[in-house]
């Protein structure tokens, strides 16, 4: 007998399967998960390492600073706060409270909020009760919960605040007080009131007998809190939080953080992946913006590693993967895309800024003093690109572009012409770029010959986007590079069925410019390792030289339309 084989009764058969199932179903349910809602912890979900990032926030704790984690929706701040909260919890007593759990009607004065924050502060104290060392806290704590349930008379922030200041004085360890999601009291005056009599305290000569330090986060920093509150130019720069440290720690995911992650979660599943190239190429696309890196990943993980075109997870995790995320992320409706629409909406004057940027190439100085440029890097549509203000990454970018697009297709005739000839430009899976070029080029004489030339300058790339779009829509994806982006020259780098195409769109500034830009495209080919480019000319002379053609450079084929 083969004493390596164990034989069960006929009828335990059924038991085996169910057990090794269950065992089986243990096994892939262990594995992590890539999380875009709500807070993410290390044994559950695949994240960077935030030690860095703690030890940082805990030399502002140490040196007793009260400060704001102001960042963009989605940006990692509550998964901060709960890893900080664990951090510090060995030196100091960690309150942390949600302001999310307040209802409007807990703003309606400083009686009702006062209740109301007694019962956050109350819920969240964590001292042991049954420790006799906290013992002291019994008559205080049970006035807070009493305060809040209405046994006792209602108090104003100032009594409240007493309270705090014994608590705060008899702790063996420094109070340090958390609180998440300020924006939900950012337009209320009792919230004003509430920061003044923190920053009392702060001011006050006896810095035991409040809270050592205090973290406030949210998406507005305090200035622009009081915006929201007294948008009129003469108060809103008159904060009551003005003792605010500066909080300059860097909260984007850089390349070596998402590397990390890939390789736990190649190492989980037992992969073959070229973890530099993806990392880097998930930076490309989200410049480290922590949602659309994990969102990125989670459409890899649980949406494209199911369609048939792609026959292992390995595969998955490639270049041609990751293009077909880009084009699902770009496809979908998400918080964090609903949030920047009604941020446009709301600020007519980003949106306007935005626009000029993305479609007139303008070249905005970054200017942190101007209203409309801190609004947008708050909430991380742009950033300070050498001292010019750019669009934060590829993906805002893009789906500004088809935003502001969709806004002109039903009546734009350039658009309806592109669609007409769609069915035209594919050819074996592939686009026929010079076929688009040419086509374009008619379309774009017909409609707009008799167009001024101020007119077309501004809108020439805008029309040739709106061509494109119903021709690659649903299946293709573009993005526009960054570096060339400018009031002369555009490059747009067009993903369509795993395959690339660099078509730079420039205005005519003469023959040597013309040049120059040339050379550049054949650099971009040689980065992208293709060997066809092509150019959409806009020349407003007279005597332009209307049409197609093909130059060869450098072993390099470019094919140039002139309109």
């Amino acid at each position: 007998m083969n004493h390596n084989h164990i034989f069960y009764p006929r009828h335990c058969t059924g038991l085996i399967i169910v057990v090794n199932c269950f065992y089986s179903f243990r096994r892939i349910a262990a594995l992590k998960k890539f999380n875009v809602n709500g807070v993410c912890y290390p044994d559950r979900h695949y994240m960077t390492n935030l030690h860095n990032r703690l030890q940082s926030i805990r030399l502002l704790v140490d040196e007793g600073n009260y400060f704001v984690i102001n960042r963009a929706r989605q940006y990692g701040k509550t998964t901060t706060l709960w890893a900080l909260k664990d951090y510090l919890q060995n030196e100091y007593c960690v309150v942390f409270i949600n302001f999310q759990q307040l209802s409007t009607a807990d703003y309606r004065d400083e009686y009702t909020f006062t209740s109301a924050f007694a019962d956050l502060f109350a819920a969240a104290f964590p001292a042991d009760e049954n420790d006799d060392k906290y013992a002291f806290l019994t008559e205080p704590l049970s006035y807070l919960q009493d305060l809040a349930d209405g046994k006792t008379e209602p108090v104003g922030l100032r009594r409240l605040f007493n309270v705090f200041s014994r608590l705060c004085r008899n702790m063996p360890k420094p109070v340090v007080l958390l609180v998440d999601e300020v924006d939900t009291a950012s337009n209320n005056q009792v919230f004003l009131d509430f920061l003044a009599q923190l920053r009392a305290y702060y001011l006050s000569e006896d810095r035991k007998q409040t809270f050592w330090s205090v973290i406030l986060a949210g998406v507005y920093d305090v200035k622009n809190l009081k915006v929201k509150i007294r948008p009129d130019s003469e108060h809103q720069y008159n904060s009551p939080w003005n003792i605010a440290a500066d909080f300059n720690i860097d909260m984007s995911l850089d390349v070596a953080d998402i590397a990390e992650m890939l390789a736990e979660y190649e190492q989980d599943h037992h992969l073959r992946m070229d973890v530099p190239l993806i990392s880097g190429l998930l930076y490309e696309y989200t410049s480290g913006y922590p949602y659309f890196v994990s969102r990125l990943c989670k459409i890899l993980d649980e949406n494209i590693s199911r369609r048939g075109e792609f026959p292992s997870l390995s595969s998955v995790w490639t270049e041609s993967g990751i293009t077909e995320a880009v084009k699902d992320l770009l496809a979908e409706s998400n918080t964090l895309f609903d949030d920047m629409i009604k941020k446009l909406n709301d600020y007519p004057e980003l949106r306007k800024m935005l626009y000029s940027i993305l479609f007139h190439g303008e070249r905005i100085s970054y200017n942190v003093d101007s209203n409309v440029i801190s609004l947008g890097s708050m909430f991380g549509f742009l950033r300070n690109n050498r001292g010019i203000v750019a669009v934060s990454n590829r993906i805002f970018e893009t789906r500004l572009y088809n935003l502001f697009l969709s806004e002109d297709m039903l009546n734009n005739a350039i658009y309806k012409a592109g669609d007409l000839d769609k069915n035209q430009f594919v050819q074996n899976g592939r686009l026929d770029m010079e076929l688009i070029l040419t086509k374009f080029a008619e379309s774009f004489t017909d409609i707009y010959s008799d167009a001024d030339q101020s007119f077309l300058e501004d809108n020439g790339r805008r029309f040739f986007l709106l061509y494109l779009k119903p021709i690659i829509n649903g299946v293709g994806n573009y993005y526009i590079e960054a570096r060339t982006r400018d009031m002369r020259r555009t490059d747009v780098i067009i993903d369509y069925r795993g395959k690339q195409y660099i078509c730079e769109m420039k205005i005519w500034h003469g023959n040597e410019y013309h040049r120059r830009g040339e050379q550049q495209l054949i650099q971009y080919l040689e980065d992208y390792h293709l060997t066809v480019g092509y150019i959409l000319s806009f020349n407003f002379n007279k005597n332009k030289q209307v049409g197609v053609q093909k130059i060869y450079i450098d072993g390099k084929t470019i094919i140039e339309a002139v309109v």
